[in-house]
C-alpha cells in the first residue's frame, strides 16, 4: 500500500527531478549497507516477537531489504521517500522478499511523516527502530526527530548512518575524479542543478543530544569496495554533485574524459575505496540499557 494517494506538495521541482532521474540506476549503482551495519541494527530487534521497522528516506529500500534477510520476525515496514519514482523501486526489491511481512510505503517529506490510523480492532504498530541512511542531510534533522519520539515505540531506537561519498574520500583516484569534476562544474561542490553543498550548521551527532534520542552511542564500520570505471559512472549518474543534468550538453565529454582517466588510474581494471561506514544509535535516555 503506498499513501497518500494525491500528489505530495512541497518537494522543489529541482530536487523531485534529481530523485527521479536517479531512481532507475540508483539500487544497481550504489554500495548497500555493510554486513557490520546490518547485524547492529539486527541486534536491535531481535528479541521483540513482532518488530516493526520506520525507514527515512528510504530511497531504493536498502535497509527494510537487508534487515528483512536479517530479522526474519520482521513484522512490518513502512518506507518513507519523497520521491514516488524511488518508491516504486523500493517495491519492486522488497515485495518479492516480504513473506509475511507488511509494507507500507508512504509518499513525504520525513518530518511530516504521520501513520495511518488503525483499523477498528487492529493494533497500533509503533516503529521499534528508526532509520535514516545516507538520506539525513536531506531532511529537517530536529523536525524528524521530534516526529520519531511522537511515533516510535517507547524503547525504540534511531539509526543515522552514512558513509560519505566518491566527493569526500581521500584516494588518489578520488582526488583526480573530483578535480576533474570541479574542472567542468566549478570548484564549489554541487548540489543539484540550482544549489551549491553547504555543510549543516551543527552535526549529526548535535543534533541527536539535543532532541529526545539524546543517549548516542556510535560505531565505526570499516568498509573495502571495489570499483570499477565504468561503475563509478554510473554511480555518479546518481549523486547530486556530478548527475547527467549538472553538465547539460558537456556531459558526453565529461564522461569520455573521466573513463580515460578512471582507467588510467585502476590497478588491474580496479579502484580501491577504503571507508568507514558510521552508525549513530540512538535512544531516550529513560529507556536506554
Amino acid at each position: 500500500m503506498t499513501y497518500p494517494d494525491v500528489p505530495f506538495p512541497g518537494l522543489p521541482p529541482e530536487q523531485e527531478a534529481l530523485f527521479a532521474a536517479a531512481a532507475a540506476t540508483y539500487a544497481r549503482y550504489r554500495p548497500g549497507v555493510p554486513d557490520g551495519a546490518v547485524h547492529l541494527l539486527a541486534d536491535i530487534l531481535r528479541d521483540r516477537s513482532t518488530p516493526v521497522l520506520l525507514d527515512l528516506g528510504t530511497g531504493t529500500g536498502q535497509v527494510p531489504l537487508a534487515l528483512r534477510s536479517a530479522v526474519p520476525a520482521l513484522a512490518h515496514i513502512e518506507a518513507v521517500d519523497v520521491s514516488p519514482q524511488m518508491l516504486d523501486q523500493a517495491r519492486d526489491a522488497l515485495v518479492p522478499v516480504l513473506g509475511r511481512c507488511t509494507l507500507t510505503l508512504v509518499h513525504a517529506v520525513a518530518d511530516a511523516y504521520a501513520p495511518l490510523a488503525p483499523l477498528p480492532g487492529e493494533e497500533v504498530r509503533a516503529p521499534d527502530l528508526v532509520t535514516c541512511c545516507r538520506s539525513y542531510h536531506w531532511m529537517d534533522g530536529p523536525g524528524v526527530l521530534a516526529m520519531a519520539d511522537r511515533v516510535a515505540a517507547p524503547d525504540a531506537a534511531v539509526a543515522i548512518m552514512g558513509d560519505g561519498s566518491l566527493w569526500t574520500h581521500d584516494a588518489d583516484w578520488t582526488r583526480a575524479l573530483r578535480e576533474l569534476i570541479q574542472h567542468y562544474l566549478g570548484s564549489k561542490r554541487r548540489a543539484g542543478t540550482d544549489n551549491s553543498y553547504t555543510e549543516p550548521r551543527r552535526s549529526y551527532e548535535e543534533d541527536l543530544t539535543a532532541s529526545a534520542w539524546s543517549d548516542v552511542t556510535e560505531h565505526r564500520i570499516p568498509v573495502a569496495r571495489t570499483w570499477t570505471p565504468e561503475r563509478v559512472l554510473g554511480y555518479l549518474g546518481t549523486t547530486s554533485f556530478a548527475s547527467p543534468e549538472l553538465f547539460g550538453e558537456r556531459h558526453a565529454a565529461f564522461e569520455e574524459a573521466a573513463r580515460a582517466l578512471l582507467h588510467s588510474l585502476a590497478s588491474d581494471g580496479s579502484l580501491v575505496e577504503h571507508s568507514v561506514f558510521t552508525v549513530l544509535l540512538a535512544q531516550r535516555p529513560e529507556r536506554a540499557s
